[in-house]
């Protein structure tokens, strides 16, 4: 569908001279926001928020009413439109002979989505090593499994020239095709897949259910003079804090040494001691294997890690946002979301409270804006008092209000686990 900019000033509706909308007209709205998709930036994004704007003059919402509104929100979310084809090998955008992807494992009815990540690099991208790899592990364990081929064949293909987006895309409409449940959406990948199930899962913690990295690793920092390994890339520990993940690792690989998955495996045990969690963490190391699958193959990697289910509301989410189009991770909602934070969020169940801290990267000049909590009933009592502290000061006590805008704004990605009906702002 089209975009369609509401082109009367969203000031109007500020200043309460718009009157509530007639249900024609809110549904005219909810099916332009859903459409223009759960990443939309520039004017995709503004048109957004007009219409959010416009759906701040609807009434506060009644419990049923919310309940009514998630079923719906989600049906007209699985009206979007499926994959460009759902068996074999072919392009996403046949005309350009652009966008490979492969499909394979079980393609009726299956229990959870696959995303098989190819090796390569520089000059070399092809999905096929990926889909032989892994197709039978997934028919095994009933997944439906994609590999998709990075858009550009560089040294981080997964993460280049929007293949990044593209992949969650491919996510999105493949849980349309097959009817996927969003718990059920499982990265994996050799070699450079490894580093892209590493740092895809690390960025889209709250979308997956587990992570399988073989013989790949997050990006490492290189000491200048003695090109040892001293740390990990940014923005990828501590997103994966509540995220069940298997790495396997030969000693003798010689094309990714274990210098930087034992790195990763050492942060990831100071990043536990710091903020809990990492309970499901499973570092695999052999000898002898070179840069060959894991003994026994994919099929052996998974069974460490045996029928993963997503957990998608945690009482504690710590994120360090790299995207600026990833305005959502758990119950966390960021509009501007500055690129050097680490954002802590707990809850106190006992006590139906919230408190989120940020630490910046010395030197920020970007510390973001519109950072918010986001509520509903499986997070804290929404009849009782809801307290928010942000940086150790109290922004919000009282009756978290259940509106319709913020259902819209996190029902984009069709996904139940994310979506919620209210919102504190905290800056």
């Amino acid at each position: 569908m089209p975009l369609v900019a509401i082109t009367v000033g969203a000031t109007l509706a500020a200043q309460g001279a718009l009157k509530p909308p007639k249900p024609q007209q809110v549904d005219s709205w909810v099916t332009e926001f859903l459409s223009s998709g759960s990443r939309a930036m520039g004017q995709a994004r503004a048109s957004q928020l007009e219409w959010a704007t416009y759906l701040e003059a609807t009434p506060d919402l009644s419990a049923r009413e919310e309940k009514k509104w998630r079923k719906n929100l989600l049906k007209g979310w699985s009206k979007l439109g499926p994959l460009p084809f759902d068996k074999g090998d072919g392009f996403y955008w046949e005309a350009d002979k652009r966008g490979r992807y492969i499909v394979g494992g079980k393609t009726k009815k299956p229990k959870g989505l696959l995303i098989a990540m190819h090796g390569g690099g520089e000059g070399s991208a092809d999905a096929s090593g990926a889909a032989s790899m892994y197709a039978s592990a997934a028919a095994e364990n009933d997944w439906v499994m994609l590999a998709p081929q990075a858009l550009e064949a560089t040294a981080r293909g997964w993460t280049d020239s929007g293949t990044e987006e593209w992949v969650w895309d491919l996510v999105e409409q493949a849980r349309r095709t097959w009817d996927i449940d969003a718990d059920h959406v499982i990265l994996a990948g050799h070699s450079m897949g490894g580093y892209g199930t590493w740092t895809l899962g690390a960025h889209h913690a709250d979308r997956v259910a587990a992570l399988y990295a073989a013989a790949g690793a997050p990006t490492p920092i290189m000491d200048r003079e003695t090109q040892a390994v001293i740390d990990i890339d940014w923005g990828v520990v501590p997103n994966l804090r509540n995220v069940p993940m298997v790495v396997y690792q030969s000693t003798d690989d010689p094309r990714v040494p274990p210098e930087s998955n034992q790195m990763a495996s050492r942060r990831i045990e100071e990043a536990r001691q710091r903020w809990g969690g990492f309970e499901h963490y499973d570092y695999w190391q052999v000898d002898g294997r070179g840069h060959a699958a894991p003994p026994g193959g994919p099929s052996a990697q998974f069974a460490r890690l045996p029928d993963p289910v997503r957990q998608a509301v945690q009482d504690v989410v710590v994120w360090q946002p790299v995207l600026d189009w990833k305005r959502q991770f758990y119950w966390l909602f960021w509009e501007h979301p500055s690129l050097d934070a680490t954002v802590e969020a707990r809850l106190d169940r006992d006590a139906n409270k919230i408190s989120v801290t940020i630490e910046y990267r010395a030197g920020t000049q970007d510390k973001g804006s519109g950072l918010a909590v986001l509520l509903d009933d499986r997070l804290v009592d929404m009849q009782k008092e809801v307290v928010v502290e942000f940086q150790g000061s109290e922004v919000f006590r009282g009756l978290p209000k259940r509106r319709l805008e913020v259902l819209v704004e996190t029902s984009t990605s069709g996904d139940p686990g994310r979506q919620y009906v209210a919102k504190i702002p905290l800056q």
